[in-house]
């Protein structure tokens, strides 16, 4: 089945997938390190031995050529999502190939386990005006609300301080990123990015607003 989008250079793109039958994905900090280590390594023209192990606790440092450039990420239990910069023509598809195979293998094998770990093809989304770009970064880094107030959307989050709290220690994602607390993440390209937020503060205040609001009044 083709897809219904291209990914066409300069572009940016919301990217997400989750586990076949909503299965989680991310069973232990192992798996989720090394979807992080994924997510740099595979973002190269050089092959990738998926076979081989790569450490489990340091993402490379150092940045070669990437295929695509990743402004913001989130790993959930059982999806993930990703805001991402088609570079040049088959950046993404080949990104994504390489590391859907790469985690998955790695995943099938540390849980003894067959089969397709991903919900098929995963989806992507054209962010094609400048509302809608500047609304994923709060999308993104907004999800892991969902692990402590599944119903916030829609009902409005209970304990602000509590939300604000939890994504403050919310460590698989590139929040921290934003709000200064990780200086130089080496999985982003920032400057690749308008730059909506000019410090942690702009930011965070972004952050906070749509915490405050409802999904019927969105």
């Amino acid at each position: 089945m083709n897809r219904k989008i291209a990914f066409i250079p300069d572009n940016y793109y919301h990217i997400y997938n989750r586990g076949v039958e909503k299965r989680k994905i991310f069973l232990e900090e192992k798996d989720y390190r090394r979807f992080l280590i994924l997510l740099s390594i595979c973002n190269g023209f050089d092959a990738v031995n998926i076979r081989d192990n790569p450490p489990e606790d340091q993402i490379p440092r150092k940045r070669k050529e990437t295929l695509v450039d990743i402004g913001a990420y989130c790993l959930m239990p059982n999806h993930f999502h990703l805001l991402i910069r088609e570079k040049s023509e088959s950046g993404i598809t080949n990104f994504m190939r390489k590391l859907g195979t790469a985690y998955a293998m790695y995943f099938n094998k540390k849980n003894k386990r067959n089969g397709g770990l991903f919900q098929g093809k995963f989806g992507a989304q054209l962010l094609n005006n400048d509302n809608y770009l500047k609304y994923i970064f709060a999308y993104v880094h907004l999800n892991p609300i969902k692990l402590i107030e599944p119903e916030w959307k829609e009902k409005g989050v209970a304990n602000i301080n509590k939300a604000k709290d939890f994504l403050d220690n919310y460590i698989w994602s590139s929040y921290s990123a934003y709000m200064r607390k990780k200086q130089n993440d080496p999985i982003l390209n920032k400057k690749a990015f308008p730059e909506y937020f000019e410090n942690a503060k702009e930011f965070k205040d972004f952050i906070d607003d749509w915490l405050q609001y409802k999904e019927d009044v969105r």
